[in-house]
């Protein structure tokens, strides 16, 4: 048995998948968002840790005899949260998460003052990475800054507390702008653009390998034996990938999470930094993927049915599971500004085309449709996107047949809704345990998912929905303008 744990924005997953790759069990805790400020958005590191032991202890309630077979845990996490810990390796403030854009003067500062970066780091220095929240920190928190010993990523910190080690994937750290990715090692001169040296790093493993063993206190708590391994795990996205065995070059999925995500993998580092792709390491040694990034996928609906106090399953319930063509009303989904292709950390969302005539169902089909027009943005801001004939969907999103049908329409590719989607980065991480518990083949444990359904561009609505496209893409540059 493996325990997969993917520590997220809203929630913490575990998911306990068996010797031959079925999920067998999964359990989840709710996180608190907090945002103190405009463009602030953080949390409380202890929350990650409570919400993570709790999950495995309603596990270990539930399925006792299987968790005792665990012998391999990976980790899964939100990307580049700043959690920064003092000498006695306690949070020092808030974690600065991944959607938080109050950095974006210090990116500026990052990118005139360091020429190095983009040839290092293959990225645009963004709010959202680490590194510029370090900046933003000594600036505004000296006296918090002058006493940071350690910076650690999410999972970083959750693993810390079950293992008492301080350790990283590569894949998470190249979103922190301070690995060499093509090299996958700390670049001492980035660290040293803010005012960090190695020393305030954790050590570096690759995904697949062992970090750490969990500590005695929870394998006892958890009926456990007393060698668990665990493993470097990944980022979210690189955790999803190996969960649908995305780990051949040109393998591409769209994640339709908190945020949104376009991955492919690839077999070199290819930095796009022009486009605001990213370039990461993957989770296994040997392979890189390129991200196109939207700040607000699932989110933008979430927020939707907050707004209209009506859950998203009763707005999606009259729309059925496809509509005719576009939606008269048009929807920016930058609620938390924007990545991919802008790097605008102050964009704002929008819904254009409003009448008196207007429903509910209209707005709610633009804000899916508002999305999907994103992802077809951050599709053709990655090099060679022509290559990308199909992507497997996942994330919370992908429970919806009428969204995978628009994306279908929308990016004129094949969207495939496959098994366990919405648990791809727990079940991610599952597999990474279970590669460092037993040092087996990658190729035989990351298996592709099985396909669910299957969804095509229809002829009937694919010419409305890119005419419906290049109108969308008007409004970023015209709102931008009037400075909304």
């Amino acid at each position: 048995m493996y325990l997969g744990m993917d520590i997220g924005t809203s929630g913490v997953k575990a998911v306990l998948v068996n010797e031959v790759g079925a999920v067998v069990a999964t359990a989840a805790r709710e996180l608190a968002l907090s945002h103190p400020a405009p463009l602030w958005s953080e949390q409380d590191p202890d929350a990650w840790v409570d919400a993570a032991i709790g999950a495995v202890d309603d596990l270990a309630s539930a399925h006792p005899r299987d968790v005792a077979q665990v012998r391999g845990i990976g980790l899964s996490g939100q990307m580049h949260g700043a959690t920064l810990l003092g000498e006695d390796g306690r949070p020092l403030r808030p974690a600065i998460l991944w959607n938080d854009g109050r950095s974006h003067a210090e990116c500026e500062r990052l990118e005139g003052g360091c020429p190095s970066l983009h040839a290092i780091a293959g990225n645009l220095a963004m709010p959202g990475f680490t590194a510029p929240k370090l900046l933003w920190v000594a600036r505004h928190e000296p006296e918090i800054f002058d006493r940071v010993a350690k910076v650690l990523l999410p999972k970083a910190y959750v693993r810390y507390r079950l293992t008492g080690e301080m350790v990283e994937d590569m894949s998470d750290a190249a979103g922190t702008l301070w690995l060499d990715v093509g090299q996958r090692r700390w670049s001492a001169s980035l660290l040293n653009a803010t005012g960090l040296d190695l020393h305030h790093m954790p050590r570096l493993v690759e995904g697949s390998e062992i970090s750490a063993a969990l500590a005695p206190e929870f394998s006892q708590r958890w009926g456990m034996a007393k060698d668990v391994v665990v493993a470097g795990g990944a980022g979210d996205c690189a955790a999803s990938a190996i969960g649908l065995g995305a780990i051949t070059s040109g393998d591409a999925f769209l994640s339709l999470g908190t945020s949104g995500v376009v991955f492919r993998v690839t077999d070199s580092f290819a930095p796009a930094p022009a486009s605001a792709v990213h370039a990461f390491c993957h989770a296994l040694p040997g392979l890189w993927h390129q991200m196109g990034v939207m700040l607000a996928a699932a989110a933008s609906l979430a927020w939707l049915s907050g707004v209209m106090a009506t859950p998203a399953a009763a707005l999606l319930a009259p729309l059925g599971e496809t509509v005719r063509g576009p939606s008269p009303v048009k929807f920016l989904p930058y609620l938390d500004g924007e990545r991919t292709p802008h790097n605008d950390a102050a964009a704002s969302g929008a819904l254009v085309g409003l009448r008196g005539a207007t429903g509910r169902d209209q707005i709610v089909q633009a804000v899916l449709e508002g999305v999907a027009f994103a992802a077809r943005d951050n599709l053709a801001a990655l090099a060679n996107a022509s290559g990308i004939t199909e992507v497997d969907l996942v994330g919370g999103g992908s429970r919806s047949a009428l969204w995978a049908q628009i994306c279908a329409d929308v990016l004129g590719i094949s969207v495939h809704r496959v098994e366990e989607g919405e648990v791809g980065a727990a079940l991610g991480a599952a597999r990474l345990g279970r590669l460092a518990a037993t040092g087996e083949n990658p190729a035989q444990i990351c298996t592709r998912s099985r396909r669910l359904a299957s969804f095509t561009p229809r002829a009937s609505a694919e010419a409305a929905y890119d005419e419906a496209y290049h109108q969308w893409r008007k409004l970023y540059p015209a709102l931008k303008e009037l400075s909304l």
